[in-house]
């Protein structure tokens, strides 16, 4: 079981802030295409992967990253500063 965390424009195109789910995906690329598959709003949520950033375990990484130990993935747009 992991959790995945979705935030800011991801959340509202989920429609969720957090789920757990089953997973056999061995990387987060793996994950998402899991995730795009279940229903429309993820496959929108997850159209332009250039336009996201992942954490795994609450550290910054990309999407070729292994979820072998994972608890944790958490999607969210790029940080801007201000």
């Amino acid at each position: 079981m992991i959790k995945v965390m979705y935030f800011a424009w991801v959340r509202e195109r989920i429609g969720e802030a957090s789920e757990s789910i089953e997973t056999e995906a061995a990387t987060v690329s793996e994950l998402i295409e899991e995730l795009r598959c279940k229903e429309p709003r993820y496959n929108m949520a997850f159209s332009d992967l250039s336009a996201l950033r992942v954490a795994v375990d609450q550290t910054l990484t990309d999407f070729d990253c292994p979820l072998a130990d994972a608890k944790e993935v958490a999607f969210f747009p790029p940080m801007t500063g201000g």
